[in-house]
């Protein structure tokens, strides 16, 4: 009896017991208690779509827009009363209606009335791009939150401009690589052949792609850019109404398509395109929103969750997984009002947010209506499981790694699970086409309640090295990607909302510690041919017209050069010796650290122009198949002197179809498989040398050094022919040799005596003559002033007496 009374009791009160509400509202006021007046100046911007949004700068999470009658900015989270935005009267905007906006650094790009305008919230400013000489209605990009990383601000500062439903043969895009600053005109690959009309056009960085949304016959599919994905477009889906494309931070691959009607997802960047179910706990209500018959108001996001509100006062979560998502219907409450839009403030926090219209001011109000999803989640009537997953962490979360050519990646994340289950650990890769992986898990131990430890290795390198995957799947080798490595639990529950995937960008491509130096172990100034001390006070030295050509032709020019040399940036020049064959020792270092003598493939080019120098071998004797490159033909191309690996072709590659017409050209590439070197002219001088590695498959680094050296060792060039020289020479011997033997000869012979007495009186004759210039000689003797002068004789007349 007395059970049937309490079971009649616990009836009776059921009907009384009210749910919980999701949330609890309160109002944000502020700057009004001492009457402060502010008024709008400018024309106010509005959105015309019937669906408000949020949109929050994905690097700092305290700035947002919001998008609906009026647009609002912030810098904390709408925590204020707020004006309008507005943009200034002088620009003349016509009608300011603003169809999108995307964050970039510390601006705010706009689309307003098909003009993009930027506004620099730090300075309060607002300016106009150039280059834009077409309507557009949107503007896309991704952004890229690692901070100090150059590769990630160049992702983040690119970003496309078009006009949605326009014919997309005859579609004008623009692209800008200065965060909107600059435009260009961009022209797709293939795009004059293609049918329908464009639906957006979008960087997908974690496939490395540049996609296409085509919309034709009511179907969408989106077409790529680069190989392999360039050969096929992705699966069609049904397009029946505009769809809003939302790239999901984080690189991942992952979209969300939407309109009121629809709600769409993609997890490997458009491949496969697939409508969300609506689930209560594992059992699926409905395939698609369609079919549940609910009109949406507004959507919010994160990397890792999806929140839907509906104009039927109801809201749905759901958690974006790898391979699959859905979402679940929390309990009905009045939370929907015609201008509410929806945040996420922190994985697991979700704020619903209303601007209320102040009469005694041109300030707004907000609404904010907070919701704990977790503690939502525990709702026994949504049938969601418990999760499993106690601990999930690696060693290289919200980091970024690069991996340049022939390198390699290891990683490790560590797992535990509650007592009594099973993991199933999920590692993917988004790009891999050109990055593969390798996983293993292992016990490592267990907690102190007996809980089972694992361990996860990853090995990571280009896909390309694994050796297991056809060419046709793979990317091209030449071409720097990106990718995204995630770690989950394929089996994770949706109440796992603290357990976020663990996820990390990787550049394969170029990494920016590497450099290349030139081994100087022999040098001018150590063996005393140069003064260190005279380099440095602003040395100059002059190279001969005939010897250099500034236009790089090998033409002696005009006039003499005078070049300054730069000591602070090259140092001492290294000694080479002219007369032996000499090619530079290249060391590749990284971090400070030597790493290698590089065998690659590279180029020199003396920089003032200077062609003293040549190369030891020909074409053909190093062995082409087809016609070498020069820096003839590479300043032909370029139109300027850009040798480097983006635009080297091997002469030894069996693809490149240039015939071999001149096999007696000098091959002017040093490294790689042959033996090739410089000899220099017989020429003593100062060299500086430009120096690129043009080797692709070495380093997607632009591998380049400026350098010197000093030729010595070269005696002056012989102005008469070496031939005639000899000649000369052994005639003037073979001269001295007979004269040698004649002239004793001859002496002693009665035409020898008058040889001789000829030479005799000729010196005295001279000796005479040289006395005039002499002081005059003591006075004579009595005896000598009384000689006659006849008795003198003079020493010829003497020797003839004789």
């Amino acid at each position: 009896m007395l059970m049937l009374v309490l079971v009649a009791a616990t009836m009776g009160l059921c009907p009384l017991v009210r749910a919980q509400p999701l949330c609890r509202a309160r109002t944000v006021r502020t700057g009004k208690v001492f009457n402060v007046v502010r008024e709008v100046d400018g024309d106010v911007l509005y959105f015309p779509s019937t669906t408000p949004r949020v949109i929050k700068h994905p690097c700092q999470k305290n700035v947002a827009v919001y998008l609906g009658r009026q647009v609002f900015f912030t810098t904390d989270n709408f925590e204020s009363s707020l004006l309008p935005l507005t943009i200034p009267t002088s620009m003349q905007v016509g009608v300011p209606t603003v169809t999108s906006a995307h964050f970039i650094g510390p601006s705010l790009l706009l689309v307003v009335n098909r003009k993009v305008y930027i506004y620099n919230y730090e300075n309060d400013s607002w300016e106009v791009p150039i280059g834009i000489r077409h309507p557009v209605s949107h503007i896309s990009g991704d952004h890229c939150c690692y901070v100090g990383n150059t590769f990630c601000v160049r992702m983040s500062f690119s970003i496309f401009a078009y006009l949605h439903g326009e014919p997309v043969s005859q579609a004008h895009i623009y692209k800008s690589t200065t965060g909107g600053r600059r435009f260009k005109k961009y022209t797709y690959v293939g795009q004059a052949d293609l049918v329908g009309s464009l639906g957006g056009i979008f960087h997908f960085y974690g496939l490395s792609q540049i996609g296409l949304l085509i919309i034709d016959r009511q179907k969408g599919t989106f077409k790529y850019s680069h190989h392999p994905l360039n050969r096929s477009l992705g699966l069609a889906f049904d397009y029946n109404e505009t769809l809003d494309v939302l790239v999901i931070p984080g690189h991942r691959g992952l979209l969300i398509l939407w309109s009121d009607k629809s709600l769409l997802y993609s997890h490997n960047s458009g491949q496969l395109v697939d409508s969300i179910p609506v689930k209560r706990g594992e059992q699926i209500l409905h395939r698609s929103v369609s079919r549940a018959n609910i009109t949406i108001h507004t959507i919010a996001f994160n990397e890792n969750e999806l929140a839907v509100l509906t104009k039927e006062d109801r809201l749905y979560y759901g958690s974006l997984r790898l391979l699959s998502s859905s979402i679940i219907k929390f309990a009905d409450q009045p939370i929907w009002s015609p201008g509410a839009a929806m945040m996420f403030l922190n994985p697991g926090m979700l704020e619903i947010l209303t601007p209320l219209p102040d009469p005694a001011s041109q300030a707004f109000d907000f609404q904010k209506c907070l919701l704990n999803i977790q503690k939502l989640l525990m709702d026994p009537q949504l049938q969601v499981d418990k999760c499993k997953i106690e601990y999930l962490d690696g060693n290289f979360v919200d980091k970024m790694y690069t991996i340049d050519m022939h390198s390699k990646l290891e990683f490790s994340a560590t797992l535990i699970t509650r007592l009594g289950t099973s993991p199933i650990p999920l590692v993917m890769v988004s790009n891999p086409h050109s990055l593969g992986l390798q996983a293993s898990m292992s016990e490592n131990g267990n907690t102190l309640d007996g809980t089972i430890l694992y361990l996860l290795e990853i090995y990571l390198k280009q896909q390309q090295h694994w050796g297991r995957t056809d060419p046709n799947f793979t990317s091209s080798l030449r071409r720097a990607t990106v990718s995204t490595l995630t770690v989950d639990i394929a089996n994770k529950e949706m109440s796992c909302v603290d357990i976020k995937p663990l996820s990390t960008l990787i550049s394969v491509g170029c990494d920016l510690e590497k450099k290349i130096v030139v081994q100087n172990k022999i040098s001018a100034c150590s063996k005393g041919v140069l003064d260190p001390t005279v380099l440095q006070d602003n040395y100059t030295y002059i190279i001969k017209k005939e010897f250099y050509d500034l236009s790089f032709q090998g033409r002696p020019s005009t006039e003499d050069l005078v070049v300054y040399y730069p000591y602070h940036r090259l140092g001492c020049p290294r000694l080479v010796y002219y007369d032996t064959p000499w090619r530079p020792v290249v060391e590749l270092w990284k971090e400070g650290h030597f790493q290698e003598v590089i065998q690659a493939e590279y180029v020199l080019r003396e920089v003032s122009g200077v062609f003293t120098y040549s190369y030891s071998l020909t074409a053909k004797e190093a062995r082409c198949v087809s016609q070498p490159q020069n820096w003839t033909s590479i300043i032909q191309e370029t139109e300027g002197p850009f040798w480097d690996r983006e635009n080297y072709v091997s002469c030894h590659d069996s693809e490149n179809s240039a015939p071999l017409r001149w096999p007696e050209v000098q091959y002017q590439i040093l490294g790689g498989r042959t033996q090739n070197s410089i000899i220099f002219d017989q020429r003593n001088g100062i060299y500086i040398f430009f120096l690129s590695i043009v080797d692709p498959y070495y380093s997607y680094c632009h591998l380049q050094t400026t350098f010197s050296i000093y030729v010595h060792g070269a005696y002056p060039l012989l102005i008469l022919p070496p031939g005639l020289t000899i000649a000369m020479l052994v005639a003037s011997i073979l001269l001295s040799v007979w004269l040698a033997y004649m002239v004793p000869k001859v002496l002693h012979t009665e035409k020898g005596h008058r040889i001789k007495r000829f030479g005799a009186g000729l010196c005295w004759r001279c000796k005479r003559l040289c006395t005039c210039h002499w002081p005059r000689s003591p006075k004579l003797a009595p005896e000598e002033k009384r000689k006659p002068p006849g008795n003198r004789l003079a020493p010829w007349e003497a020797s003839a007496n004789l």
